[in-house]
């Protein structure tokens, strides 16, 4: 697993198109928190928070994390070097979990340089540090599960096709369908008596309660339960190469 999470990482930070993805994420939440007029722009709301950060991120995520991990099986399908990399001494779960951590560590490091926003509100507070330590705190590990889920549903529609730029679109629409794509459904007239327990299904119910600085276990296993739902159904998913042949 290591080995295939080192191959990954050093893969992604030594391409610029790496970088260039980290550097759309920061500059994107930049422009939109501090530069651009919006309902999230720091100056315009007049309150020393960083709720728009946490607001925009998800779906900056959906992109990110689709781009992230587009490649992750489905280049090695279209070079031929997935019957190489899958006939290795390791099993399927380590070369899949190992791809997986690879994208989270990617997407925290995308994350980590956020901090400065935090330090730059806490400045502006009046007074000095008048912030929400522990909803930001909780909206922060908010956002790594978040990125746990959106990466495991990448790396499972990067190996459904060995076209990248297909994976990254299925990639994209199985991230929303998931984070509110429940919500809509919840609103269907004949299925509102249950609108509470469909929302339950989506992520944006669990992220948004995790993002109030309390860190329920309901939330915690759903996060848990979600991410590990779609590494088995990638395991599935290179398994039916088998079935094939």
């Amino acid at each position: 697993m290591f080995t295939i999470l080192k191959k990954e990482l050093n893969s992604f930070l030594t391409s610029l198109i790496g970088y260039i993805t980290i550097f759309v994420f920061l500059i994107i939440n930049g422009l939109l928190l501090w530069v651009i007029k919006s309902g999230v722009n720091v100056f315009d709301s007049a309150v020393a928070s960083l709720y728009g950060l946490f607001f925009i991120s998800p779906w900056v995520f959906l992109f990110l994390i689709s781009a992230i991990t587009m490649k992750m099986f489905a280049e090695e399908k279209k070079n031929g070097t997935i019957e190489i990399l899958l006939t290795r001494p390791v099993s399927d779960l380590s070369i899949i979990m190992g791809k997986f951590f690879a994208a989270l560590i990617i997407v925290i490091l995308s994350v980590l340089p956020t901090f400065i926003y935090m330090i730059c509100i806490y400045q502006l507070g009046s007074p000095k540090g008048n912030l929400d330590i522990g909803g930001i705190l909780g909206s922060y590990i908010g956002l790594v599960f978040l990125g746990g889920i959106f990466a495991s549903i990448g790396i499972f529609c990067s190996s459904l096709t060995n076209n990248q730029i297909v994976a990254f679109i299925i990639s994209i629409v199985f991230c929303l369908v998931a984070y509110i794509g429940f919500d809509f459904i919840a609103q269907i007239p004949f299925l509102q008596q249950f609108d509470l327990t469909i929302s339950q299904f989506g992520i944006a119910n669990h992220y948004e309660s995790i993002s109030r600085g309390v860190i329920d276990t309901r939330d915690v296993l759903y996060f848990l339960s979600a991410t590990a739902l779609f590494i088995l159904l990638t395991k599935i998913s290179l398994q039916s190469r088998n079935w094939k042949k």
